[in-house]
């Protein structure tokens, strides 16, 4: 038995190969346990920062990810206790077997690490929103969502200068002063999008509006579903999603509607010259009493002109910041109700009516 244990196959003694495939088949076997225990063990550590945090949702979470990465690494660790085999170690492209496998082996250890790095990002990231959600303030969830988003970006780049440095053996900060020029060139390329970036930071520090607002900026109008890293999504008032880059966002005249104190209605009358004092002041009681109701917080009445063929009467009025629904059902009824005045008082409106008047220019020329 020991004579077979000592056999040399392919450059390795038996027992090695047996000691080896062993340790990964007890790590596949009990890769879930072995992933559960270390789970239990960073949160832990994440249970000092957080407290009442839900263990089960946190290990659900991460034991896929951990699993792997643990599983990667320790058959890499393993598998170095065997000698690569030399029949096996042609080149390819200047480039040895073992050397392509070491890098296939480096990538997958590398990713897994992004991985697990990733998930821990959504966990707690997870753990802020459910805090955020307590509080009245919307603008603290858009900005978990954003740092969730900014960080993935962030882990992932750090990630594929790890690859290139230690799968492919490049040597990252010449490879960046070396690129220099090209780098030069894509940032100017890239110029707007780094410009949309950076006002994505002014919108989430200086909160000129947040997720759930009604903005209105150049010829957009809507309620602002997300602030992203390069755009905003507005869902305009057709039901559509439309993405204005934050530059514009931050350049661009922006109204924002929610912070509106009051709403503004206006309802202009323009009656024929021919209406007499006496109605003329009857309409202004009646419009007067009209706009005077516990929905409208301030109203002015006013005749603002007479023409030639007019007398035109002027009224606003504002009203708390209702929903839209309940200022234009509030805004039929007047008017309505000022259409019905109009017809009590037995108003000519002007331009209602118009006289033609024939003249016969031949008998006045004889």
């Amino acid at each position: 038995m020991n004579d077979f244990l000592e056999q040399i196959w392919l450059d390795n003694p038996v027992k090695n190969y047996l000691i080896v495939a062993g340790i990964i088949l007890f790590v596949v076997l009990l890769k879930r346990i072995i992933s559960r225990y270390f789970a239990s063990l960073l949160f832990e550590l994440v249970n000092k920062i957080w407290k009442n945090v839900d263990k089960t949702s946190f290990t659900n979470l991460l034991i896929q990810p951990l699993g792997f990465f643990l599983l990667i690494l320790i058959s890499i660790i393993s598998l170095h206790r065997l000698n690569f085999p030399t029949v096996l170690n042609v080149e390819i492209y200047k480039y040895t077997v073992q050397q392509v496998v070491h890098g296939i082996a480096t990538i997958i250890l590398i990713l897994s690490f992004i991985w697990l790095l990733l998930r821990i990002i959504d966990f707690i990231a997870s753990i802020l929103e459910k805090k955020a959600s307590v509080t009245p303030d919307q603008s603290d969830d858009q900005l978990i969502i954003f740092f969730r988003d900014f960080f993935k970006v962030v882990i992932a780049i750090i990630g594929v200068m790890m690859v290139l440095n230690y799968a492919f053996n490049l040597n990252v900060g010449s490879l960046i002063t070396g690129l220099s020029i090209v780098g030069a060139a894509i940032a100017l390329a890239l110029r707007e999008s780094l410009e949309n970036l950076i006002a994505s930071f002014v919108i989430f520090f200086d909160k000129p509006f947040t997720t759930g607002d009604l903005v209105k900026v150049q010829q957009v109008s809507g309620t602002v579903e997300k602030i992203g890293l390069r755009s905003t999504r507005i869902r305009t008032d057709n039901k559509t999603l439309v993405s204005v880059p934050n530059k514009q966002m931050v350049d661009s005249v922006l109204d924002n509607l929610s912070l509106r104190t009051q709403r503004r209605g206006d309802l202009k009358l323009e009656m024929a010259v021919q209406t007499n004092s006496a109605k003329l002041e009857s309409i202004l009681a009646g419009i007067k009493k009209l706009v005077e109701r516990k929905e409208i917080e301030d109203a002015n009445v006013f005749i603002t002109e007479i023409t030639s063929n007019s007398v035109i009467l002027q009224s606003d009025y504002y009203t708390a910041p209702i929903t839209i629904k309940e200022f234009n059902t509030l805004k039929q009824e007047i008017n309505l109700r000022s259409l019905q005045l109009i017809e009590q008082l037995e108003i000519e409106i002007a331009g209602a009516s118009t006289d033609i008047r024939l003249t016969n220019n031949e008998s006045k020329a004889s």
